[in-house]
């Protein structure tokens, strides 16, 4: 072999490495290591809880209303717990906060488990102890989102980011199907207890932190602190847009509530088709995570993020059409083909789908840590989760009146269409945003 053919060799290889998720956060900094891995394996834990107080509540009353009242007994606390828990983590030492939440969080799913050993048979106390899970949680996803940039440099963000899109993806593809097998396999009680047993790499994690008290001159806790941070966003205008560009999506491409009668009606399953389609998107946004060594070189950030949210409009878009057609094709074919090609073409648009929107994460996330300062980072952190908490449910209202008033696949391909025309106009504006530059943060 030659040496022009081993320097060939060897540029694809590191090309190849190039294009794999940037690893070097977690040699920068021990502390974001253990904290990543900690969180890494409660995520996972927390996702099996989702799911099998669904199946519990299921199975106690025979209901999917009553299985929908777990998110609606939820939604409140976490949109409270979002501009609490940020007030908090620039009120008050990081660690301690993300510690003492932690604790109560762990106390409610322990109290799940123990009631659920006791075959405890009445809906209100899962109810009442999944949402104080969901506000806890909310509460230290704030302070983490706090945490990071005081443990990585601003170059490191992305590739931080990056990985912290990995922990979500793979608990979001993980946890699921190890909920389903472990509640028919060992039960309900079970299944909490393993959730409590894995939340040991949180606290892991957090207690490998140093002290982290919030720099600048922190408000005191209270309305002011709220209305303080709100007057911040008023003059942050690429901070702010973070939340607009994020509900954008979210509002007008969230078509999971059709996934069911997409399934039953067009795609010609049932309950194992829901989960394929909803495991498409974790698993596109797992790959975009894996491959995103290149993310950390992009200057532009605002306009990355326009681009990977047009993306997922058109993806979105995509999976609509796949519905459309495969709705007028089938019920005139004789046989299943179409039904098969369409679930396929339907997976791999929701994928592109979930990997776009990893991306957008990746850079949002990337700009809210880096231009927002340390002291209002906690409160623009808890706003992030009030966003992520409230968007996607106004989606589903306006995907479930759209899919009755016209059809299924209206929802995915009228909303994808909306996303991308929405990010056409902005970029063709030309705001701060489209110019942010990531070697020069501004808020």
């Amino acid at each position: 072999m030659t040496g022009a053919d081993t320097d060939g060799q060897g540029g694809w290889r590191r090309r190849m490495r190039s294009l794999l998720v940037d690893t070097a956060p977690l040699r920068h900094s021990p502390a974001f290591a253990r904290l990543w891995f900690g969180t890494s394996i409660s995520q996972i834990g927390a996702q099996l809880t989702i799911v099998a107080v669904g199946l519990h509540i299921y199975a106690l009353t025979q209901s999917t209303l009553a299985v929908s009242f777990v998110a609606l007994w939820a939604l409140a606390p976490m949109i409270i717990a979002g501009f609490v828990g940020g007030t908090l983590a620039d009120r008050y030492d990081r660690r301690t906060v993300a510690l003492v939440t932690a604790i109560v969080a762990w106390l409610s799913i322990a109290t799940m488990t123990t009631i659920a050993f006791l075959d405890v048979r009445v809906t209100w106390p899962y109810y009442a102890l999944a949402a104080c899970n969901a506000a806890s949680a909310t509460i230290l996803g704030a302070t983490r989102g706090a945490i990071q940039p005081r443990l990585l440099p601003p170059q490191l963000l992305p590739a931080g980011a990056a990985l912290n899109g990995i922990t979500m993806a793979l608990a979001v593809t993980v946890g699921p199907a190890l909920a389903g097998v472990m509640v028919a396999s060992v039960g309900f009680a079970w299944t909490y207890l393993i959730d409590a047993a894995l939340f040991i790499g949180a606290f892991a994690g957090i207690l490998g932190l140093p002290p982290m008290r919030p720099e600048g001159k922190p408000l005191a806790p209270g309305l002011g602190s709220a209305i303080e941070s709100l007057r911040f966003l008023r003059r942050a205008p690429n901070v702010r847009a973070t939340f607009v560009f994020d509900l954008v999506a979210m509002i007008f491409g969230t078509p999971r509530v059709v996934f069911p009668a997409a399934a039953a009606l067009v795609l010609g399953g049932g309950a194992v088709t829901v989960g394929l389609l909803t495991a498409a998107f974790a698993v596109g946004a797992l790959v975009s995570g894996l491959f995103s060594g290149r993310l950390g070189s992009v200057r532009l950030q605002g306009r990355a993020v326009a681009v990977a949210i047009a993306c997922y409009g058109a993806f979105t878009a995509l999976f609509g059409v796949v519905l459309l057609v495969t709705a007028l094709v089938v019920p005139s074919y004789e046989g299943r083909p179409p039904v098969q090609l369409a679930l396929v073409l339907a997976a791999v648009a929701l994928a592109g789908a979930g990997a776009s929107d990893n991306v957008s994460a990746v850079f949002r996330t990337t700009i809210l840590q880096a231009a927002a300062p340390d002291e209002v980072r906690g409160r623009m952190q808890g706003i992030f989760y009030v966003v992520v908490a409230g968007g996607p449910r106004v989606g589903d209202l306006l995907a479930g009146a759209l899919a009755t008033l016209l059809a299924l696949w209206a929802p995915a391909l009228i909303g994808g269409l909306v996303i991308v025309a929405i990010m056409a106009v902005l970029w063709r504006m030309g705001s701060s945003f489209m110019r942010y530059d990531a070697l020069r943060p501004t808020p």
